[in-house]
């Protein structure tokens, strides 16, 4: 394992071409950047996987639900093979000119991981994600609590069940604080990158991170429109809107006309959900609602108005329906 280890790290030092054409690993690089790359490198796994399941759309549905953990892990180590064991660099850090760098290394140079460095790195990302997505199946009976949990089988599963959840607990405890300690000092985004010993470095130097005015305004405008229509949306009473523009463009008189056309099948169905009305009440105007549907309205909006004929709703009342029977001669 040694002499691989200095096979590596002849390749690496051979393969960089000099001072001229290599950056600074010293040089520190952007938080938002090293962000960016695991975001990128997140979002190809899962692309890889939506493609891959969609090789499988016209088979049985759930084919690919009871082998899912195993079949992602599998996608992430080939993903894994032709990326990061290839070059020491992701998908999501060459798009933005950057690899890892061993920091474990003395030279001031810049030196490519070792292939220790690149299997720790792919075993301990996939690995506790294989593990978390298959601890209910690999402990079963544990949830449900029967008989088969008295045992000394059972209690062996538990403990191991508490193991787990106590190793999950400290190694989201040190994630956290491995994330706060890369806020304060710009290294190690993720733990996994932290215990094997790599680092995010440029791979050409004075790369900048450039964005357009153009662009920058542009991504501005929308988010700050989304964001003011998220707020706006809800406030707005579609009902009353419609009812409000139906007695302007008919006029108050045309609209109750229009009520009162209805005739009797205007109570054979609710003014909100269209349904047969369940519990009939009133408002005050010739239609009728189901009770559940006319009080939640009036608890949601103080001045409810009839959303068929705009007419101003007072409290529900109960109507009495006749039902009429029609029998087959």
């Amino acid at each position: 394992m040694a002499d691989l280890e200095s096979e590596d790290d002849q390749k690496g030092s051979a393969g960089s071409s000099g001072p001229e054409t290599d950056a600074d690993p010293q040089t520190p690089v952007l938080r938002i950047s090293q962000l960016d790359a695991l975001e990128l490198d997140s979002s190809l796994e899962q692309l890889v996987w939506t493609q891959f399941s969609q090789c499988f759309h016209n088979c049985r549905p759930g084919l690919l639900t009871p082998l899912e953990p195993e079949l992602r892990a599998l996608l992430h180590l080939l993903v894994w093979r032709f990326t990061l064991y290839s070059s020491s660099t992701t998908v999501g850090q060459s798009l933005l000119s950057l690899r890892y760098h061993n920091v474990l290394s003395s030279s001031p140079r810049y030196r490519a991981l070792s292939r220790r460095q690149k299997l720790g790195l792919a075993l301990l990302t996939a690995g506790p994600r294989w593990l978390q997505e298959r601890s209910h199946s690999l402990l079963p009976g544990l949830s449900s609590g029967g008989p088969g949990s008295e045992g000394v089988g059972g209690l062996l599963q538990r403990g191991l069940r508490n193991c787990l959840t106590l190793f999950s607990s400290i190694a989201q405890l040190a994630s956290l604080i491995n994330f706060l300690v890369f806020l304060r000092r710009g290294r190690h985004p993720v733990l996994t990158e932290r215990v094997v010993g790599a680092r995010a470095v440029f791979s050409k130097p004075n790369v900048v991170r450039d964005v357009t005015y153009q662009y920058m305004n542009r991504e501005l405008l929308w988010h700050g429109f989304a964001e003011f229509l998220i707020f706006l949306l809800p406030l707005i009473n579609t009902r009353k809107l419609k009812a409000t523009v139906l007695s302007i463009i008919l006029g108050e008189d045309g609209a109750d006309r229009e009520g009162a056309t209805e005739g009797p099948g205007a109570g054979k169905e609710c003014g909100l959900c269209g349904d047969w009305p369940t519990m009939p009440h009133t408002v005050g105007c010739q239609h009728v609602f189901c009770y559940y549907c006319i009080k939640s309205q009036s608890i949601a909006d103080a001045c409810l108005t009839c959303p068929k004929c705009g007419a101003e709703a007072g409290q529900p009342e109960p109507v009495k329906m006749g039902v009429e029977m029609i029998g087959r001669c």
